[in-house]
């Protein structure tokens, strides 16, 4: 008669962790490649108005953004009444609007100074007295080309 050996209690083996660190710089990498950074962080609270016929703005370079609404501390808490202009990241007046898109145009290469385009993200309680002056100065600047920022309108039928 033959013998059976009795099998000793089997334990689930280790896990392999040696790949880990590849897996982790990996995916560290591609968060890196794939996440975009803003250039600039709006100062001012603004919530745009609503429009039917939008386009999306495809060309990014030569895209200058120029904020107007009420001013923010770092918590998002509106600190004044006053309607504020954020151009970059520091407030300015109509009058000085010309000399930062000056600053602007230079700081870009040629091909971008001919696609210069001013995005305007206005408040949608903001008055039209101030947009229109905004563009007055934007027209004096030579900056020709604006747009405006909304969100799409919801249809309630």
């Amino acid at each position: 008669m033959s013998r059976f050996k009795r099998q000793r209690q089997r334990t689930v083996p280790a896990l392999n962790v040696a790949s880990l660190p590849d897996l982790i710089f990996t995916v560290l990498f591609f968060f890196m490649i794939v996440t975009h950074m803003r250039d600039v962080d709006p100062k001012v609270q603004y919530n745009v108005p609503e429009g039917t016929e939008l386009t999306k703005e495809v060309n990014k370079s030569g895209l200058v953004y120029l904020f107007i609404g009420k001013p923010v501390d770092a918590q998002g808490r509106v600190i004044a009444d006053e309607t504020r202009i954020q151009m970059g990241n520091r407030y300015v007046t109509v009058d000085e609007i010309g000399a930062e898109i000056e600053k602007e145009r230079n700081r870009m290469s040629e091909d971008d100074r001919q696609r210069l385009t001013v995005s305007i993200r206005a408040d949608r309680d903001t008055e039209m007295g101030l947009i229109n002056d905004v563009k007055q100065a934007l027209r004096k600047a030579g900056a020709l080309n604006i747009n405006y920022s909304a969100t799409k309108e919801m249809r309630k039928d």
